[in-house]
Formats: C-alpha cells, sequence, structure tokens
C-alpha cells in the first residue's frame, strides 16, 4: 500500500463490449490494491462486474442503446463496422465529458482513443490522460502496417515512404468522427484538433499497450512516451466459477473444443451451426459459449453443452482447441491456456489478430467465406493433429508469463499522476 498523501482519484473510461471493458477492470483491481480510489465510467451494461470488482462506476447510456448497436449486423462488416463505431464513439463524446466533470476531481483518466470525451477533458479542465491501446492493430506504424482486411497485405510489401504517405492521407476516424467532435471542442472552448488520427490518438501524458512485444514488436514510430505491458487476461474469475453442469461435462469425457463468436455477437447462428456440423463430424465433443443461447441449433446430443458464460482461464485449462473470432482479449486466454487456437476473423482488430496468430505457429485463421463446414473440419484436424501446434501454443504460454509485471505497470501510471508530461521523448519501457 502506497502512503495515503500519494492516493488519487483515477477514472477509468473503457469503450465497447466486454472484451473492451475487462482488461480495464483488471486495471482498477490492481489500481485499488495500491491504495487508489477508481471511478469507471461505461456502458451500464457493465456496472455489475465493475462493482463486484470494487470499483466505483458512472453508466452511461441505456442497455436498449447498447443492444441497438451490437444488433446492427453491419458492425461486424468490413469497413462499415468501423464507420459505426467512430459514430457510435463520436456520439458519446458528450456523456463522456459530463460524466468526467461530475466525477471530478481526477488526478488521471485512463482511456482508449474512441472516447473521445477523456481527451477533450484533458484540454478543457488540464486532466492528465494516458491512452490505452488493447490490440496491436491500433498502432498504425508505417513499419508494420496491420492487416485491418485480407486485402491489405500487399500493403505490406510497400516502401516505407509509401506508407508513411497513406497514412498522411485521410482516414476513417476523421472521416467518420471528427465533425462531430469538432463541435463539440467548439461548444467547450477548446481548441478542435486537425485530425483525430494524428493529434488526438496518442495521448502525450503517456501511452499504454496491454499486449507483449512477442505478440506486437515496438516499431520505431510508436510513441516515446510508452509502456508495454503482458495481457490482462481479466475474465471475472474471481467472481464467477463454472456451473455444476459444465464441471460434470468436463470430468465426463475428452478435452472438448471451445467454440465462442464474442460477448457481443449477437448474430452467430450461422457460426454456431457451422460448428455443430464440424463437431459432428470428427466426432469430439464441444462447448458452446454465448449470451444468446438461441442462437445455437436446438437438438444436440450429448457430447455439447451450451453456457451463457465461463471464465476462459478456467474452462480453457481443460480444452483441446479453442475457435473463436479473434477479440484480442479472447485470443490472449488461449494463449495462457497454450491450447491451439482458430479464428473467424469478421472486422476491425480481428484480421490483423489472426494475421499474428498464425505467425507465431500457434493458431489458423479464416474470413466469413472460408469459415465453411468443411473448412473447419479441415482446420481443426489439423489442429489437433499436429503437434507443432501445440508446441508453439505452449511456447505463447510460456512467453505470457514473462515481461513487465502488473506492479511495474502501476508504478509507471503512478509516475503519470504528477502533472501531464511536457517532455515528449521521456523513455518507453516494453516487455520481453
Amino acid at each position: 500500500m502506497i502512503p495515503a498523501t500519494h492516493m488519487a482519484h483515477i477514472i477509468l473510461l473503457p469503450f465497447g463490449s466486454a472484451g473492451d471493458v475487462f482488461p480495464f477492470i483488471w486495471l482498477g483491481r490492481h489500481l485499488r490494491a495500491r491504495g487508489h480510489r477508481v471511478t469507471m465510467i461505461t456502458a451500464c451494461l457493465f456496472e455489475e462486474p465493475a462493482r463486484g470488482a470494487g470499483l466505483d462506476f458512472v453508466p452511461l447510456g441505456t442497455p436498449e442503446e447498447f443492444d441497438a448497436m451490437i444488433h446492427d449486423p453491419r458492425i461486424w462488416k468490413p469497413g462499415i463496422g468501423t464507420k459505426l463505431v467512430f459514430d457510435f464513439a463520436a456520439a458519446s463524446t458528450e456523456s463522456y465529458l459530463a460524466a468526467i466533470e461530475a466525477a471530478a476531481p481526477a488526478g488521471l483518466m485512463l482511456a482508449p482513443v474512441t472516447v473521445f470525451g477523456a481527451r477533450l477533458a484533458r484540454e478543457k479542465s488540464d486532466i492528465p490522460l494516458v491512452t490505452v491501446h488493447l490490440q496491436p492493430a491500433a498502432m498504425m506504424s508505417a513499419h508494420e502496417m496491420p492487416l485491418l482486411h485480407p486485402a491489405m497485405a500487399w500493403l505490406r510489401r510497400m516502401p516505407i515512404w509509401f506508407k508513411r504517405v497513406l497514412l498522411s492521407l485521410p482516414n476513417p476516424v476523421d472521416l467518420f468522427a471528427l465533425p462531430q467532435v469538432r463541435r463539440i471542442c467548439a461548444a467547450n472552448g477548446v481548441n478542435p484538433p486537425r485530425s483525430l488520427f494524428r493529434d488526438w490518438w496518442n495521448s502525450p501524458d503517456g501511452v499504454i499497450t496491454l499486449f507483449p512485444s512477442w505478440f506486437g514488436e515496438p516499431q520505431p514510430d510508436w510513441p516515446p512516451n510508452l509502456f508495454q505491458s503482458n495481457f490482462p487476461l481479466e475474465d471475472l474469475a474471481t467472481e464467477q466459477a463454472l456451473t455444476p453442469d459444465l464441471h460434470a461435462f468436463l470430468a465426463d469425457g475428452e478435452r472438448p473444443v471451445v467454440f465462442t463468436p464474442g460477448s457481443a455477437n449477437v448474430q452467430a447462428a450461422r457460426f454456431f451451426e457451422i460448428a455443430a456440423k464440424a463437431v459432428t463430424r470428427l466426432g469430439c465433443r464441444a462447448v458452446f459459449v454465448t449470451r444468446v443461447p438461441e442462437q445455437v441449433p436446438p437438438g444436440l446430443p450429448a457430447n455439447f453443452i451450451t453456457v451463457d458464460y465461463a471464465p476462459f482461464s478456467t474452462l480453457l485449462k481443460h480444452a483441446a482447441a479453442f475457435v473463436h473470432h479473434g477479440g484480442v482479449g479472447t485470443m490472449a486466454q488461449g494463449f495462457a491456456a497454450g491450447i491451439p487456437q482458430l479464428i473467424m476473423a469478421m472486422a476491425h482488430d480481428q484480421p490483423d489478430n489472426a494475421d499474428r496468430l498464425e505467425r507465431l505457429g500457434a493458431g489458423l485463421g479464416l474470413s466469413v467465406r472460408q469459415f465453411t463446414p468443411d473448412q473447419v473440419t479441415e482446420s481443426l484436424k489439423l489442429l489437433l493433429g499436429d503437434p507443432s501446434f501445440t508446441e508453439a501454443a505452449r511456447l505463447c504460454a510460456q512467453r505470457n508469463k514473462s515481461g513487465a509485471s502488473a506492479d511495474a505497470l502501476v508504478q509507471w501510471i503512478e509516475e503519470r499522476l504528477e502533472s501531464k508530461t511536457k517532455d515528449p521523448n521521456m523513455q518507453s519501457i516494453t516487455s520481453p
């Protein structure tokens, strides 16, 4: 515990689904353990898990608003899904700003780039802000262009000068979100950014990447005042145990394959239909994890079980392989378990995460079109039959145990409490 005179009020401002919020709950647990008061401001849907972790909580919006976004089938489409996210982020700017001002005074804010209200509060009220990136795809480097769509693979073969020019051109965040953010800045007496991407993407007070260097290697054009941490691996395991039915299922046969389309995917009927066909052909067992069980085909035999939630840090210890959407938090749990993974990458950072998984040799990635009964069956045969995938997965699990500790990360965060960083050339810290 740090001295009471050094205790601070720290505001956490995640944006998105469980995969985006749980890493901030992990941060909150460690900050509270150091004696800080921690307030989380995000969608009302996450009030119970946040308060369960001992955090103060300020809810935003209604469950209906969150459901409206995730029920829009376009959210999982490349390109247009990005537009919807940035539209929703821009529309949330004033709500976040008002909540921050109501929760003040605060010594520090931690937020992703999509919470434009946090950067606005920094400029308006002089509250230090640390940007938190959860996936390498958010680090738009000319030296390692993220694979946001399979068609972008050709960019990696282009010279650096070409990629730098490309990154200087108009971009989606400015096209979709900047006009509304500019209006809100003007209404609050703040000079608006010329570009959200070039001016507001990384806070000058500090940047955290919650993924290790073996998954996303630091690049020369990353911001200098940066701390690279390990995966946070938060899944509420301390509050939620496996159900008795799931315990009994796991104990009653061979290791199953675990399938999940992501907590925010309420349009995954095709995913589970194809998964059921592949499992039947393979003659293995399967666990389906979805908060909308109506998506699962009815009348499945006893080698299947469906649960609405299970902490992956517990469940995957009993699994043979992991099939999912490619969210970075879900993938990190697969790495920690040391099992091969198969990804159906849809949009956002998922194609880039799948590409990194394949480069590590710990799994395979498929596009939505490639995710067919034949392809899933053959992919799982390969993952379960070729020991090189298991060996690579176990190596990832070993790497996941090394690197910067949570204590080192929290100490770095505490250094940001004193004042907004004036020297943009402060040394960055990365995990091995």
